[in-house]
């Protein structure tokens, strides 16, 4: 039991509130349930869930201002999961440290995918120093040696190729919003989108089979990129 991943809910409705705590039960998981902010703030800071399951619709404030909360003091993996479906909704969540956004009505094989692959993501980061090598579906990143090898043979990239792999191969399974990858890559008063989009045209005509049909880096339409995962 000890060992079961900890799941806070923050949602207000009772009845998906109970739903989701019983998908997370027969799945391996131990659900923590708050149906105001108030309640998520102390039972983050009391339980230390390994994830939280964001409601933006709250009674008593807004998600979005709940997201900032947390992220001021905690790097806990926060999955919203919302009836708000809007790009500049999603992008801003994002951006403000969601690790993914999850629109209602969902379905429940696709929340647990996203539960798990933000977890994932998570221990990721908690080794990231001790990783020097990015490997998925014969694409291989070396850090040490600044090299991106496909299939057993080395592609040259340029200097901005690299720290856009760099980036997002660090940030497996989680969308980048388009906003974030430009600031890390160009610094934070650029605004090269298209500039962004070139590289990524760039990037995936020399990784991918078909750059239509990308399996190493995913587009979220209107949002970002997302790396696929080892």
């Amino acid at each position: 039991m000890e060992n079961k991943p900890l799941v806070l809910i923050v949602e207000d409705e009772e009845s998906i509130s109970n739903f989701i705590s019983s998908m997370l039960s027969s799945n391996g998981y131990r659900p923590l349930k708050a149906k105001t902010g108030q309640e998520a703030t102390s039972m983050n800071a009391s339980y230390m869930p390994d994830l939280i399951l964001l409601d933006l619709g709250l009674p008593d404030l807004d998600g979005i201002d709940l997201l900032k909360q947390i992220r001021a003091w905690s790097g806990v993996p926060i999955v919203v999961v919302s009836a708000r479906g809007l790009e500049r909704e999603k992008v801003e969540a994002l951006d403000l440290g969601a690790d993914d956004y999850v629109t209602k009505p969902f379905g429940t094989h696709e929340l647990l995918a996203r539960i798990r692959t933000t977890l994932r993501h998570s221990q990721r980061m908690q080794s990231q120093k001790e990783d020097k090598v990015f490997e998925a579906e014969g694409l291989k990143i070396d850090y040490e040696r600044r090299v991106v090898v496909l299939a057993g043979q080395e592609v040259h990239v340029t200097p901005i190729e690299y720290k856009i792999l760099v980036l997002l191969s660090q940030n497996a399974g989680k969308v980048l919003t388009h906003d974030f990858i430009v600031k890390r890559v160009w610094g934070p008063y650029s605004n090269n989108n298209q500039t962004l989009r070139v590289n990524m045209a760039n990037i995936r005509r020399k990784l991918e089979a078909d750059p239509a049909k990308p399996r190493y880096i995913l587009t979220e339409v209107g949002v970002g990129y997302r790396m696929a995962e080892e």
